[in-house]
C-alpha cells in the first residue's frame, strides 16, 4: 500500500528507531518537514557498565516505546488516523532492541491498516542531511558512529554502494575504548572531544592506519592499542597526561577519516561529501573536514549534531521514499543485526 493508495493520509509518516540504546519516534511530513522528534536516551542506565548491555537496552525499549510514540504524535498534533504510513528501523543493530521497535510498528500498521516499511539504519544516517540541506546525487557518504564506520557512494534516496568499512573497531567504538583506558566516563566520544580542547595533539605520535591495498577500508584497533601502550609506558610517578592523549588520539582518527573520505571523492570524480553518524558531532572532525574539503574544491555537508546521533526523523525520511516506491515490509519480515546493502 503506497501513499497514493492509502486514503488515511497524505505524506505523514510515523517513524520508530530502536537499533541500539535510544528509543526514538518522529513524525515527518512529505519526507522533509520534521513535525516532531522524540528521543529517550539510556545513557544513565548503561554508563555504570562502561558500555551498552543489550538485555537492559531491549527491556528499557519495551518500557519506553509506547510513551515515546504517543509523545511524538502529540507534539506533531497528528492522530494515528491521519498517518500515511509507518517506518521502523529493521537493522543493523542489537537484535533485542530492533525487535521491540519493529514489532511495535508492525502491530500499529496491522491494527490501523497502514503501509509499513523497514529501514536500514545506516542508509538513514547517510540521508539524514536531506532534513536540512540538499547535496547532489551521487555523493560520497562517510558514516562514523559507535557501531559503524564506512564509505559509500549514495546514488539516490533508495540506493548506496559500499566502498569500504572498518575491519575491526568502528571509530566511535575506539573512542569508547580509549575513554575506558583513561578511566573516563561513558560514552567516550563527547568526553574525549572536550578534554582534547585543552591538550596538545602533537604530544603523542599515534599511528594513522591507511591500508593501501584496500584504500577505502578502516582500522582503529591498532590505534587503540597504541594508546594503551603509551599509557603503560609512562613513568610510575608521572600523572597521565589525559588531555594530550585525548587530543593526539582524536587527531589521528580525524586524519584518517578525512583523508579517506576525500580520496574516495576524488577517485570517483564526485564533488559532494556528506559525513554523518554520532562521531560526526565531534568538533575537531567538523573543523578538519571543512578545511580540507574546501582546499580540494569539494562541497562538504554535515547534519546538525542532533541529527548525527540516532534519531527517528532520518528513519522517516527514508521510509517516506520507500513507501512511495512501493518498498513495503512483508508480514514475515524479521530484523537483522549485521550490515548489508
Amino acid at each position: 500500500m503506497t501513499f497514493e493508495q492509502n486514503n488515511k493520509g497524505s505524506g505523514l509518516i510515523l517513524a520508530i528507531e530502536t537499533s541500539c540504546d535510544e528509543t526514538a519516534a518522529a513524525v515527518l511530513e512529505d519526507g522533509r518537514r520534521i513535525l516532531s522528534s522524540v528521543v529517550a536516551s539510556q545513557i544513565s542506565i548503561h554508563s555504570e557498565y562502561g558500555g551498552i548491555v543489550p538485555e537492559l537496552a531491549s527491556r528499557h525499549h519495551l518500557e519506553a516505546i509506547a510513551q515515546v510514540t504517543a509523545k511524538a504524535l502529540s507534539d506533531a498534533g497528528v492522530s494515528v488516523d491521519e498517518l500515511g504510513g509507518v517506518a521502523a528501523t529493521q537493522g543493523p543493530g542489537l537484535v533485542g532492541s530492533l525487535v521491540v521497535g519493529l514489532s511495535f510498528a508492525k502491530a500499529m500498521a496491522v491494527c490501523r491498516g497502514l503501509a509499513i516499511t523497514g529501514v536500514n539504519h545506516v542508509h538513514a544516517h547517510l540521508l539524514s542531511i536531506f532534513l536540512e540541506d540538499a547535496p547532489a546525487f551521487p555523493f560520497i557518504g562517510l558514516i562514523v558512529s559507535g557501531g559503524h564506520t564506512g564509505l559509500y557512494i549514495v546514488r539516490d534516496f533508495l540506493s548506496a554502494e559500499l566502498l569500504g568499512q572498518t575491519r575491526d573497531d568502528a571509530a566511535g567504538e575506539a573512542f569508547d575504548k580509549v575513554a575506558k583506558i583513561l578511566g573516563l566516563e561513558y560514552p567516550g566520544g563527547p568526553v574525549i572531544g572536550r578534554l582534547a580542547e585543552a591538550g596538545d595533539a602533537a604530544s603523542f605520535a599515534y599511528p594513522r592506519i591507511r591500508l593501501p591495498e584496500t584504500p577505502f577500508d578502516f582500522s582503529f584497533s591498532g590505534l587503540k592499542t597504541a594508546v594503551l601502550t603509551s599509557v603503560k609506558r609512562l613513568p610510575e610517578d608521572m600523572p597521565v597526561p589525559v588531555e594530550d592523549i585525548c587530543a593526539s588520539f582524536q587527531e589521528a582518527v580525524a586524519d584518517v577519516l578525512v583523508e579517506k573520505a576525500l580520496y574516495a571523492a576524488k577517485s570517483h570524480g564526485i564533488k559532494d561529501l556528506v559525513i554523518c553518524g554520532g562521531v560526526a558531532a565531534n568538533s575537531r572532525l567538523r573543523k578538519k573536514v571543512s578545511e580540507e574539503s574546501s582546499a580540494h574544491s569539494i562541497r562538504f555537508f554535515m547534519p546538525s549534531p542532533s541529527l548525527c546521533t540516532d534519531n527517528a526523523a532520518m528513519v522517516g525520511l527514508v521510509g517516506y521514499h520507500q513507501i512511495r516506491s512501493g518498498i513495503l515490509l512483508k508480514d514475515d519480515a524479521d530484523v537483522y543485526s549485521r550490515l548489508f546493502c
